[in-house]
């Protein structure tokens, strides 16, 4: 062509889904991959009852379930939500305050790209990858960051958040993702109210990513944002890609708090909205059904079964890593994944583990030479070595090393193996760098 036409990308990669592609090249080699990278349920056994399933049949037979939506999402659905975050009586907003999207991450996307390129929000580290992807590419810098310390349970370091905010001001806006995404930490009511202290005597507004608000289990609590916002303006996103699950649905929302007490905010959702319209609309199907599924008399009991097998879950995989040297461990506490880092002398550029298959070994081998995150090599040799596929910490925009897997297998037994392999694995690689020096000095 007669000149470059591909806009100069990020040099980001969504790890969650690439290594995918290194996944699928090692299965043509004869490797059987473990998914353990993507927050699918139904991938990994979850069963959708019958009675959810005789729901969207029903819906489904009505032809309004096939037309277009309105711009913000179908009103029926907009009021439902409306009035059950009302009946709370911690805040009151109408429909109008909704905006339906097709998926968070449409969601997320169009958010950050609302925002004026210097302008910025601040947001945890490790964080989600779509928000520091969706942050960066707005802004072309890195994304600034509120450290989560492994040390003291993946809590949040409040000075240093609240140092930032003060120190820079291109700062606009706080990210928290609650229960969070990679570390399953869940924030204490009182964290939460001295984040919104600081959005409100900083003048800021908050994004609350609150996708797994209703799992959280091992006797932990939360709130809601919409408890404890006051007149700080905010967004929730929200969805029900994990809650119900429905992750092809492609459907998640946004609610907007206190619209009309800032006009620079308000300008901001408008601008937000005015996207939305390019698009048209959001998918009509999975919004019909949040009202009827979410008020259905098997609803509670479903959710409370799968947070009782999370639990269960993150239990088994703790007592199993918890001692396993090299490693810091937390306890995940809500939505359904286990991240996990390595001491910081734990990961060289010397470890392997052995691969009898030289095909694979080569292939893997081949992956690694040259500069390469120590996790992301570990993660890389983990994959061919056992077919186990998790993600690099480091994927999550962190210098922590580590990896994230998930808690969602449904069958407890093959559960159990695949984090004891991962903890023998650990042992093997760490080991095997002492190996490598020992035969230099043999051949010395």
């Amino acid at each position: 062509m007669r000149f470059e036409i591909s806009r100069g990308g990020s040099g980001l990669t969504y790890e969650i889904r690439n290594i995918v592609l290194i996944a699928n090249k090692l299965k043509e080699l004869g490797v059987n991959v473990i998914w353990e990278n993507i927050g699918d349920p139904v991938q990994k056994g979850e069963k959708i009852p019958d009675w959810m399933k005789e729901v969207l049949t029903e819906i489904i037979k009505d032809d309004a379930s096939f037309a277009y939506s309105p711009t913000k999402g179908m009103d029926t659905t907009r009021q439902f939500l409306a009035d059950r975050l009302n009946d709370r009586g911690k805040i009151q907003i109408t429909p109008e305050d909704i905006i339906f999207f097709n998926g968070l991450g449409d969601a997320i996307a169009r958010a950050y790209s609302s925002i004026q390129v210097d302008a910025r929000m601040i947001m945890p580290e490790p964080t989600y990858s779509t928000h520091f992807m969706a942050e960066v590419l707005h802004a072309s810098f890195p994304p600034n960051t509120y450290r989560l310390n492994p040390y003291n349970g993946w809590s949040p370091d409040m000075r240093e958040l609240e140092q930032k905010v003060r120190s820079h001001r291109a700062i606009v806006g706080i990210l928290v993702i609650n229960p969070d995404n990679p570390t399953g930490f869940v924030y204490p009511e009182e964290t939460l109210k001295q984040i919104v202290r600081i959005a409100k005597e900083n003048d800021l507004f908050l994004v609350f990513d609150e996708t797994y608000i209703n799992i959280v289990f091992n006797g932990k609590k939360t709130v809601p944002l919409s408890d404890i916002v006051g007149d700080v303006p905010a967004i929730s996103m929200k969805g029900i890609s994990k809650e119900l699950p429905w992750p092809g649905s492609r459907c998640g929302w946004m609610e907007i708090y206190n619209a009309g007490k800032d006009p620079i905010f308000d300008r901001f959702i408008n601008t937000i909205l005015h996207q939305k319209m390019s698009e048209v609309c959001s998918t009509t199907l999975p919004q019909l059904a949040i009202p009827r599924i979410m008020t259905h008399p098997e609803y509670q009991n479903y959710l409370d079964t799968r947070k009782k097998h999370y639990e269960k879950l993150s239990n088994i995989a703790y007592n199993i890593l918890k001692d396993v040297p090299c490693l810091m461990v937390n306890k995940t506490d809500g939505a359904f994944y286990m991240t996990i880092i390595f001491n910081e002398s734990g990961l060289n550029s010397n470890q392997t583990l052995h691969i009898k298959n030289k095909g694979i070994r080569e292939f893997v081998e081949n992956l690694v030479k040259g500069p390469i995150e120590h996790d992301k090599r570990f993660v890389y040799y983990l994959l061919a070595a056992t077919g186990i596929c998790v993600v690099p910490l480091t994927s999550f925009f962190t210098s922590l090393l580590g990896f994230r897997m998930t808690l969602l297998d449904k069958d407890e037994a093959e559960f159990e193996y695949v984090v004891k392999t991962i903890a023998e694995k650990i042992t093997e690689y760490i080991n095997s760098s002492n190996k490598s020096i020992q035969t230099a000095i043999n051949l010395s």
